[in-house]
């Protein structure tokens, strides 16, 4: 249910901010000639509602057939192993792509790398520090504050990879953006795993895990 909830408000997020930042701001804000980039809104969620529908129709019919078939314990404790690390090749195969596309991109325009890398530094440190001090500020304890403020902090960086890719093709600058995204994602979030460790003794030990 998460999950469904989720990817719908991912194709309104999406759809609307993507229309808004990319053709209707620019307009307003006179930015470039004048013109916005005439992205259409149902297009960009057309392209979220592929790349999270799939997955989610193909999970649910997965799991709905495997527990009918070989019941829930056998389809949880041998079917999902099985398949589960398929995702991860998935992801994988496709950064190597998109640096094999992107890779001389890369190391021959660092300015620009840079340029998008500064936005994305700021958006870590905004959402996860801000996260997180929500969640002590709510009274979570640490498990909950820190998944919380990861969550946060690391989400759907695969989804704009895949919705740039979609609207604006494997070698545009949109797509360079969503490959220099894990490249500041992935060392800053293992920084941040020192600095949730290093905060976990501002907890009392009580709140240190939820209790069921």
């Amino acid at each position: 249910m998460l999950v469904a909830v989720n990817s719908v408000f991912q194709v309104l997020a999406f759809g609307l901010l993507g229309w808004f930042y990319l053709d209707l701001l620019p307009r307003w804000m006179n930015l470039g000639d004048g013109q916005g980039l005439d992205v259409s809104v149902w297009h960009i969620a057309l392209n979220v509602i592929i790349f999270l529908g799939i997955p989610l129709l193909a999970g649910f019919l997965t799991r709905h057939i495997g527990e009918r078939r070989v019941g829930r314990t056998a389809y949880e404790a041998k079917f999902l192993p099985r398949i589960g690390p398929w995702a991860l090749y998935g992801l994988l195969f496709t950064i190597v792509v998109l640096f094999a596309l992107q890779g001389r991109t890369i190391t021959s325009r660092p300015l620009d790398v840079a340029r998008i890398a500064l936005p994305l530094l700021v958006y870590f440190a905004i959402m996860f520090f801000g996260s997180f001090l929500l969640g002590k500020g709510l009274g979570l304890a640490y498990d909950r504050t820190a998944t919380l403020a990861f969550t946060a902090a690391g989400n759907n960086f695969e989804l704009a990879i895949a919705v740039a890719i979609a609207t604006f093709g494997v070698t545009s600058g949109q797509a360079l953006s969503g490959v220099v995204g894990p490249l500041i994602e992935v060392p800053v979030l293992i920084g941040l795993v020192h600095v949730a460790l290093a905060w976990r003794w501002n907890f009392a030990a009580a709140s240190v895990t939820t209790v069921p």
